[in-house]
C-alpha cells in the first residue's frame, strides 16, 4: 500500500509542484539572470518538462512590457 502512494507522491512531485516552482523561478528571473543561472534555467525547463506541458494550458505569464525611457 506505500508503495503506490509513493509513486502517486512522486508523480504529483515531478508533474504539478515541481513545474509550477519552476515557472515562478523564471518568471521572477528571466531578465536578470546571468549566463550560469540561464543555463541552469534551460536544464529545469528540459528535465521538467511534460509537468511543464501538463500546466502550459493554464498558467500563462506574459513577458513584461518595455520601458521606454526619454
Amino acid at each position: 500500500m506505500i508503495v503506490p502512494l509513493l509513486y502517486l507522491g512522486l508523480a504529483g512531485a515531478y508533474l504539478l509542484v515541481m513545474p509550477i516552482l519552476v515557472i515562478n523561478y523564471l518568471n521572477l528571473r528571466w531578465y536578470s539572470a546571468s549566463s550560469v543561472e540561464r543555463l541552469f534555467m534551460y536544464f529545469l525547463v528540459f528535465f521538467f518538462f511534460p509537468g511543464l506541458l501538463v500546466l502550459s494550458p493554464i498558467i500563462n505569464f506574459r513577458p513584461r512590457r518595455r520601458r521606454i525611457e526619454a
